[in-house]
C-alpha cells in the first residue's frame, strides 16, 4: 500500500478500527480488535504506525499494510489504557491507565522503560512540547507533572477535589494548559518556566463549557495561528469551539445524537473530526460550524478518532 497523505482512523465498541478516505468518507480498511474495546488511537509522527490503547494492552499496527495482525503489543498495564501518545521523533511512546500508572515505552526496545505511580486511575496524559515533561490527570482530580529528566513528579495540583480530570491539552508553544472535568468545567493555566526549568501553573481562567461531562478538550495546532481555539466535546451531544483570547464561544457543533467522546483538529485547525456514541464520526468546518462529512460504518459507539494530515517530520 502507498502511504496516504491523510491518515484518518476511528475505533468503536464494535471491536473494530476503521481507516477512512477523509474526502470521500469511504472506509478502505477494517481491523478486527476482538480482545477489548479501544479507548484511544494515536498515529506516529511519520504516519507509519497506529497505536490502539485497549484493556489492558496497547497494539501497534502498520498503517501502510493490509495485515490484520499488530506489529507489536505492549503488555505491562493491568487495566484499561486511557491515554497514548508519541514523542515528536516517534522514538518513544507514553501511556496512562486505570491501573494508576503512567508508562514510557522505547519503540526500539522490548518492554516498558519507565513507570510513574499516580495512585488513582489515569484518564489522560499529554506530553509538554519541550518533550521532557508528561502531564497526567486522574480520577481523583489530581494533575501531576512528571519530569522525565529528574525521573520524578515535579508538580501536583487539584483544580476541584474529587472531580475526575477527564482530559488535558497543552498549547503547541507550551504557553497554556487546559484541564476538563466531569462537571463540564475547563480550568486554564498559563505555564511558566521557573528558575529550575520546572513548569509552574498560573491560574488564568475557569470556563463553564457544558452542563454535562467534558470527554475531550483540545487546543488548536501551530498552523492555525494567529487564531487559537479550544474544542470541548461533551456528553451533551455537542462540541464547542472557544476562542482562547477571552474564552468566548465561537461555534457550537450540533449534529451528533449521543455523547461525543473524542475530537482532533486538522493540521491547520480549519477542520475538526469528532467521534460519537451515535456510531458516526464527523468532519466539521471550524469556521462555519457545519458538518461536511459523516463517516458511517461502525455498529456501536465510536469512541476515538485519530488524524494526521500534516507533513512527516524531516529526517
Amino acid at each position: 500500500m502507498s502511504q496516504p497523505s491523510v491518515v484518518l482512523a476511528t475505533a468503536s465498541y464494535d471491536h473494530t478500527i476503521k481507516f477512512w478516505e477523509a474526502k470521500s468518507a469511504r472506509c478502505y480498511r477494517t481491523i478486527q480488535y476482538p480482545e477489548s474495546q479501544v479507548n484511544r488511537l494515536e498515529i506516529t509522527p511519520d504516519k507509519r504506525f497506529l497505536a490502539a490503547a485497549g484493556n489492558p494492552h496497547i497494539r501497534l499496527f502498520d498503517i501502510n499494510s493490509n495485515s490484520p495482525q499488530p506489529l507489536r503489543s505492549f503488555d505491562s498495564h493491568t487495566n484499561n489504557v486511557m491515554a497514548v501518545g508519541f514523542q515528536c521523533d516517534g522514538n518513544w511512546m507514553y501511556s496512562g491507565s486505570e491501573d494508576g500508572t503512567v508508562k514510557i515505552w522505547d519503540l526500539r526496545a522490548p518492554g516498558c522503560q519507565r513507570e510513574y505511580e499516580s495512585r488513582a486511575a489515569v484518564n489522560t496524559v499529554v506530553l509538554h512540547p519541550n518533550q521532557t515533561e508528561l502531564i497526567s490527570g486522574d480520577q481523583n482530580g489530581n494533575i501531576r507533572v512528571w519530569d522525565l529528566r529528574a525521573n520524578s513528579c515535579s508538580c501536583e495540583l487539584v483544580p476541584e477535589v474529587d472531580t475526575a480530570v477527564r482530559s488535558l491539552t497543552v498549547m503547541w508553544d507550551g504557553s497554556l494548559i487546559v484541564a476538563a472535568n466531569n462537571r463540564g468545567t475547563c480550568y486554564v493555566w498559563r505555564l511558566l518556566r521557573g528558575t529550575e526549568t520546572m513548569t509552574n501553573f498560573e491560574p488564568l481562567h475557569k470556563l463553564q463549557a457544558h452542563d454535562g461531562y467534558i470527554l475531550k478538550c483540545l487546543l488548536s495546532p501551530e498552523l492555525c495561528e494567529p487564531n487559537r481555539y479550544l474544542a470541548t466535546a461533551s456528553s451533551d451531544h455537542t462540541v464547542k469551539i472557544w476562542n482562547v483570547d477571552g474564552f468566548t464561544l465561537e461555534k457550537t457543533l450540533i449534529g451528533h445524537e449521543r455523547w461525543v467522546w473524542d475530537c482532533v483538529f486538522s493540521v491547520d485547525g480549519a477542520f475538526l473530526i469528532t467521534a460519537s456514541s451515535d456510531t458516526t464520526a464527523r468532519l466539521w468546518s471550524t469556521s462555519t460550524g457545519k458538518d461536511i462529512k459523516v463517516y458511517q460504518g461502525h455498529h456501536k459507539a465510536t469512541v476515538c478518532c485519530a488524524l494526521h494530515d500534516g507533513p512527516e517530520p524531516s529526517s
